[in-house]
Formats: C-alpha cells, structure tokens, sequence
C-alpha cells in the first residue's frame, strides 16, 4: 500500500513538472508574442490609416487597399497571412497572453507620444 501510494505521489509530482514546464511552450505556427506585438502594431496601424485616409478617397476601394498594406505588412515581417490570423485567433482565446501584448503595445504608444509632445511643452 505505501509503495502503491509513493507511485501515486511520485506520478503525479511528474505530471505537474512536465504540465509547468510546457507551460510557456507555443503550439507550433503560433507567433511570439514580441513577434505577434509587432505584426499586430502595424496591422492596427494600417486599420487607422484605412479609415482615416483611404476611405475618403472615393476612387479607392478601402478592403482591397487594406489588403494591400497587410500584404505589404506581413511581407516585411516575413509572416504569412494564415500564420498571423492563426496566431491572432490563439491569443484571442488566451486571454491573459493577448492581455500582455495589448498592455506592452499600450505602453509603448504612451512612450512615443510622451517623446512626440514633450518638445512641443517646453515652447
């Protein structure tokens, strides 16, 4: 019985070891979240500039200029299109990670604008 009960602990001691040490282990085609802030930054970006822009322009199509800069987006950070969509689905559903990427991305939208008005103050 107490060898019985040693296996026991023993197993699940393994069990939790292995669960916590894949813990911080990405399913395979899943961006880093460094990476996936980035992408997700200029994809945003890209959104605003859609609509404030393009979408005033009446000989543009807004969707079809939008898919461009994604294109264009993903181009430069060497993602695909199905590798940032996976990867943003993911993160949806993971909230406390895609909490993390928003509050970083957050956090450095304040830094900049702090550093683009901070020389318009002292005047």
């Amino acid at each position: 019985r107490i060898e019985m009960m040693k296996l026991n602990i023993l197993f699940i001691g393994l069990v939790l070891m292995i669960s916590c040490g894949k813990k911080d282990k990405l399913p395979a085609g899943i961006l880093k979240p460094e990476k996936m802030q980035a992408v997700l930054w200029d994809v945003i970006k890209a959104d605003v500039f859609t609509t404030d822009f393009i979408k005033k322009d009446s000989s543009k199509n807004a969707a079809s200029e939008n898919l461009k800069l994604q294109q264009q987006i993903f181009a430069i950070h060497k993602v695909t299109k199905a590798d940032f969509y996976t990867s943003y689905d993911y993160y949806k559903t993971n909230t406390v990670e895609f909490k993390k990427i928003m509050d970083s991305m957050v956090s450095q939208a304040e830094r900049k604008k702090e550093i683009i008005t901070k020389p318009l103050q002292a005047e």
